[in-house]
């Protein structure tokens, strides 16, 4: 008999793709917006590094521009949900989010 897969575990199945492109950080509440960067996308989320430290579960908007030398379009805005959230050595935040809605 196999055991239930941990839905944490899940997430690392999908392919990630890294990026390291500029991205921004809106969150849904009317805050200011915050300068991130985009470390790796997958099909249900993302791997973002920034001086913003949001809350479990909070929800955010998001931009990621394209990555230089790519096609010049829009960048991609989803919203989406924070997972983790921990400080990194340099001082900044690393969040882990699931993509919850595709917005343009």
């Amino acid at each position: 008999m196999h055991e239930a897969m941990d839905p944490h575990d899940e997430r690392r199945l999908s392919r990630r793709i890294p990026l390291g492109c500029d991205a921004l950080i809106r969150p849904v509440n009317g805050q200011a917006a915050h300068p991130a960067i985009c470390l790796e996308i997958g099909t249900g989320g993302m791997t973002m590094e920034s001086d913003y430290v949001p809350g479990l579960a909070e929800q955010l908007d998001v931009l990621v521009r394209q990555p230089d030398g790519g096609a010049d379009r829009p960048p991609l805005h989803v919203r989406v949900e924070v997972k983790r959230c921990h400080k990194t050595a340099s001082g900044a935040y690393q969040l882990g989010v699931q993509i919850v809605q595709v917005l343009k």
